[in-house]
């Protein structure tokens, strides 16, 4: 194992640094802003920051549809045109139809705008499913998963690696049926969600990002008005400073709160352009071109809806517009005339709808638009000018913020979150909390006991998460005196603040229904000699805003009495108080133990909804519980593992609050601080008074906090240290005895049982396992066809390309000149041959085909490709050749000047090696040079660049080992010299000493005084050629040694500089080829 000691280091340097590099390639991640009808991709990678993602046709926002035709699948603008001439084929605005019923009536207007659709009933889950042949079925999961598989292609192709961690976002008034339904969405292809956020957030989030240092402690209010395709989205959101417990410190932060959100679901653009695609189906059949109805055709509506969509958009910034579509209905084109004042006159009943999202909104957050600072606007549709007009009439506004990028702001937000939530990146905080929009609520049954002794059961309805209540968030459910299995079910709360078509839009109220068992075990374990403090169920709505049930467990309390801990042996001590250092012990356990109780005791009834002011409790980092209903709740002073906060609900009945309690803020460091303070005053003070008075009292002394100070009144006294020492003894025994008794005292310990909780979804069932493995299977199946024909077409492509380039080169006079007659002859022919057969091949040609004729056409070129190209390098090559001999004879020369020295840095044979290569080098040029010559430009060359390449490197690598030996070389040290100078009493004449010492003497040398204003400075010159100088006449030096003569021959020569023998060593280390 020795001789591998110092390869070791190097095998494990080597593996870290490519495990570095591999983990490295999968640090990026992406966002995906999904839209009805256009979705935007972000990417974060290491070394590039946020950045929008090219999609293949290079844009920067890509079509949220899929199509099929002929077994394949397009997508983006490519699904846009088959879709415009198979319109049955091409699905899109697919987010309007996830985690929806059959019967729910934005299908049923999914499918008057879309009739040309086959959409049936899902038996299994009473949801819909597309018909698209006999054969074939897809849900809205399996088409919305084919659409993120193409953002996500992506976004590795731009990113040049893999992705796996994604944030997405929906639109905020999404319910729990539809944020479930698009993450199993994302599963079916594998792609990790770090989190559903909900666009507004995303937006709101972006804009405080690169405006964090105008934000303090104060809050400040901003709206967001979103008109998208489909809906439009009213938000308020607030931003401020506050203090977030990151680890062990409390960081200061920026934070986002969404204070209040309104909404229109069915209101967007996607409307507007439906109007003016009848509008301009109305003008067609006016002009009475053909007899057929054209919107009766399918076809001719795709071509209207594609052009309505484009007026549309000229007409945000004109007057007036033609609408113009060639061969609209049997080869019959359309033309005709649109004014603005046309389309906002057929779609007056929409812009009255404009100002109730922005209504709702402010009434929610109980914020006026006094204590907005600024309205900003969002998506393409507030690009309508009457739009901004109904807006500023709300708002009341001269004028609107347009200081974002209304299309990818989004999308920019959603990819800074998932940097901020992802493993390989440090971003700066900047807390999120958004808001839960539909009250949710626990249903159960409780039986107590009357008056007269009977038994009553009643229903017991408690609000588990009001609406505002931001999430993430945790939340503990007690149900006390349930001591026999039971269920409960959660569901949607009071939605009267939704009108009847928005409550229409919902599946179900009924969410969730639990079942739990063990409960009764439990009981009949520890209900004997502990009291039960009820069963907790612990649910979790996280960042995505899903509600979770994680655990439930049954809870006991029981008064113990301590172990005596006498005879505890001495490691046994030692080992529990460094377990009390490092895991705080039995201190941290009597904590919980305290919070439980504390939280048992103050638990409120229910958590508040902020339409009714009815109280919401909310925890706070210390884990205690605030019930404040205020604009400014401490909720959104949560940390940053915002999952960690927890509010306690309990079953018993809720008692209607007479007044808002007060708002409580996160001070609770700041007297510590102070306590701190004082006392470090107090003790200073006290010392200054005892230095004073000269008093030496070594008593123990306690501080305003109850610690004791041994450094306080420190003497040299023995008597009063041993008085302290007898002192701290007796204290010490007290204290040891009043621990003793109080260990002995009876302690709450508490006990949990887990119950096993069987939760069913009642909204809307999720897909199985079977059909999520089936659809999985699918998915997989089509990929492998998509990349199938991707390789088909490279494939086509190369071959294509290549007859292409090879027939235009062949008839060139350069590659002519080197082929002979016959091989232009039947290359020419095979080209022909190999494009027909391109263009009257089947498409169901194998691509293994098209790659055995591309083999076929190199296999031909080969031998006059490899001429012209030797052709035209081969003058390059012979060039730096002869450059190459130039200097390896300069350098030859060179070395063989040094050669003479006494400690000559190479060695005979090293010369000759380097003399005998460059003289057969030449020899070896000369005669293929001649060779060449005698060859013809369309025969194979007898002189190849590739051995001129070799005889270059040869030379190269003989001159590079001698330069790097020349480097390295470290000569013999020499005897050193040292000069004494004399003067005379009369100052005439100077003599100089010279005292030569020899290697091996201990003799100090001496030290030359540098020299004066009148003396020259000493140059580097042999030991016979310094002169003494004087003020009055020069001499001369005697004769040095046979070593300085040496040394002067050697100067004499023609040698770099970098090899003479009187300069620096070098420190290089010596390196052996």
């Amino acid at each position: 194992m020795t001789k591998y000691k110092g390869f070791l280091p190097l095998v494990v340097t080597g593996i870290l640094i490519a495990t570095l590099i591999h983990y490295s390639d999968g640090l990026a991640v992406m966002s995906v802003d999904f839209g009805s009808e256009y979705m935007k991709i972000a990417i974060v990678k290491p070394g590039v920051p946020m950045e929008i993602v090219l999609n293949k046709e290079s844009s920067r926002k890509t079509r949220t549809m899929v199509a099929f035709r002929d077994g394949e699948r397009h997508f983006s603008n490519m699904a846009h045109t088959t879709g415009i001439k198979f319109p049955q084929k091409a699905y899109w605005y697919l987010l309007n139809l996830v985690g929806k019923r059959f019967d729910d009536p934005h299908v049923k207007l999914y499918r008057q705008r879309f009739p040309y659709y086959n959409i049936i009933k899902d038996e299994d889950r009473g949801t819909l499913l597309f018909q698209h042949d006999d054969e074939t079925t897809y849900t809205p999961e399996e088409l919305l998963a084919m659409v993120l598989e193409n953002a996500k292609e992506s976004a590795e192709a731009f990113a040049e690696q893999s992705i796996k961690d994604a944030v997405i976002t929906v639109p905020a008034f999404f319910h729990q049926t539809e944020r479930r339904a698009l993450l199993t969405a994302a599963n079916l292809i594998g792609l990790n969600v770090l989190q559903l956020m909900s666009d507004n957030a995303a937006v709101a989030l972006n804009y405080g990002v690169f405006r964090r240092k105008n934000f303090n402690s104060t809050m400040q209010y901003y709206m967001f008005y979103d008109m998208g395709a489909s809906s439009t989205v009213a938000t308020i959101a607030g931003y401020h400073i506050v203090k977030i417990k990151e680890g062990t410190r409390l960081e200061t932060n920026p934070q986002v709160v969404i204070k209040g959100v309104g909404f229109d679901r069915t209101l967007g653009g996607l409307e507007i352009t439906m109007r003016l695609r009848d509008h301009l189906a109305k003008l067609f059949n006016d002009m009475k071109k053909t007899k057929t109805d054209v919107r009766t055709n399918q076809r001719a509506m795709a071509k209207l809806l594609k052009e309505a969509d484009r007026v549309k958009h000229v007409l945000s910034a004109n007057a007036d517009h033609f609408a113009q579509v060639e061969g609209l209905l049997e080869e019959k084109d359309f033309r005709a005339k649109v004014t603005r004042a046309e389309l906002e006159e057929m779609c007056a009943d929409l812009f009255d709808r404009v100002a109730k999202p922005v209504e709702d909104a402010l009434r929610v957050s109980e914020i006026t638009m006094g204590e907005i600072n600024e309205v900003i606007l969002m998506g393409a549709g507030t690009r309508m000018p009457k739009i901004q007009d109904k807006i500023l009439e709300v708002v009341k506004r001269k004028e609107l913020g347009k200081s974002i990028n209304t299309d990818e702001a989004a999308a920019l937000g959603a990819v800074y979150q998932a940097a901020y939530l992802g493993k390989g990146f440090k971003v700066k905080t900047f807390s999120v909390k958004e808001a839960n929009l539909y009250p949710i609520v626990v249903d159960f049954e409780k039986h107590t006991t009357g008056d007269d002794g009977v038994e009553v059961t009643r229903n017991v309805k408690r609000t588990l998460f009001g609406r505002m209540n931001p999430f993430p968030q945790k939340k503990v459910m007690t149900f006390n005196k349930h001591f026999e299995d039971f269920s409960f079910s959660v569901n949607y709360g009071d939605l009267d603040f939704l009108t009847e078509e928005e409550r229409k839009l919902i599946p179900s109220l009924n969410l969730t229904s639990v079942t739990l068992k063990g409960v009764k075990d439990a009981h009949d374990k520890h209900g004997k000699d502990a009291e039960s403090k009820g069963v907790k169920a612990h649910f979790r709505m996280d960042e995505s805003g899903i509600l979770n049930l994680d655990r439930v467990e049954s809870v006991f309390e029981k008064l113990e009495i301590a172990e005596d801990k006498k005879d505890e042996s001495t490691w046994s001590k030692l080992g529990t108080a460094i377990g009390g250092l490092f895991g705080g012990g039995e201190k941290e356990k009597s904590d919980q133990v305290e919070t439980v109780e504390q939280a048992d005791e103050s638990a409120t009834n229910s958590t508040a909804d902020n339409s009714t002011k009815t109280n919401s409790t909310s925890s706070k980092p210390d884990n205690s519980t605030n019930t404040s209903n205020s604009k400014e709740q401490s909720a959104n002073n949560a940390p940053k593992d915002s999952t960690k906060t927890t509010e306690q609900v309990s079953d018993e009945e809720q008692k209607p609050d007479t007044e808002a309690p007060k708002e409580e803020t996160k001070t609770e460091e700041k007297p510590k601080e102070e306590k701190k303070d004082d006392t470090k005053t107090e003790e200073k003070s006290e010392k200054k008074n005892k230095k004073k008075k000269g008093k030496s009292d070594k008593n123990d002394k306690k501080d305003n906090n109850g610690k004791t100070d041994d450094k306080d009144g420190k003497t040299d006294d023995k008597d009063g240290k041993k008085d302290d020492k007898k002192d701290d003894k007796n204290g010490s025994k007290a204290k040891n005895e009043t621990k003793t008794e109080e260990e002995k005292k009876p302690k709450n310990v508490i006990y949990k049982e887990d119950i096993v909780a069987t939760a069913v979804n009642k909204d809307l069932p999720e897909l199985t396992e079977e059909r999520k493995n089936k659809s999985q299977k699918r998915l997989k199946e089509l990929r492998k066809i998509d990349l199938e024909k991707v390789e088909l077409e490279k494939a086509k492509n190369s071959l294509e390309s290549y007859i292409f380039d090879m027939q235009d080169k062949m008839s060139q006079e350069e590659y002519m000149t080197c082929s002979t007659a016959e091989e232009q002859e039947n290359m020419s022919k095979l080209f022909s041959e190999s494009s027909d057969w391109l263009y009257e091949t089947p498409d169901d040609t194998k691509k293994e085909e098209y790659k055995t004729k591309l083999k076929a056409l190199k296999d031909g070129m080969k031998d006059i490709l490899m001429r012209f190209k030797e052709r035209e390098e081969r003058p390059k090559a012979l060039e730096a050749l002869f450059n190459m001999l130039n200097h390896s004879n300069y350098f030859l020369a060179t070395i063989k000047n040094l050669s003479s020295l006494e400690d000559p840095v190479f060695t005979e044979v090293e010369i000759t090696t380097l003399e005998k290569l460059v003289n057969e080098t030449k020899t070896w040029r000369d005669e293929n040079v001649a060779e060449q010559k005698k060859v013809k430009d369309n025969e194979n060359p007898k002189l190849l660049v590739e051995s001129i390449a070799y005889k270059i490197q040869a030379l190269d690598r003989e001159v590079k080992y001698l330069v790097n030996k020349a480097k390295t070389f470290k000569p013999k040290i020499k005897p050193k010299v040292t000069i004494n100078d004399t003067k005379s009493d009369n100052n005439t004449k100077k003599e100089k000493n010279v005292n030569s010492t020899t290697e091996g003497t201990d003799t100090t040398p001496t030290t030359e005084k540098p020299p004066s204003q009148e003396e020259e400075p000493p140059v580097t010159e042999s030991a016979e050629d310094i002169p003494v100088q004087d003020n009055t006449d020069t001499s001369n030096t005697d004769d040095s040694s046979e070593e300085t003569q040496s040394k002067n021959m050697a100067d004499e020569g023609d040698k770099p500089s970098e090899l003479d023998d009187g300069t620096a060593e070098s420190n290089t280390p010596r390196t052996d080829l």
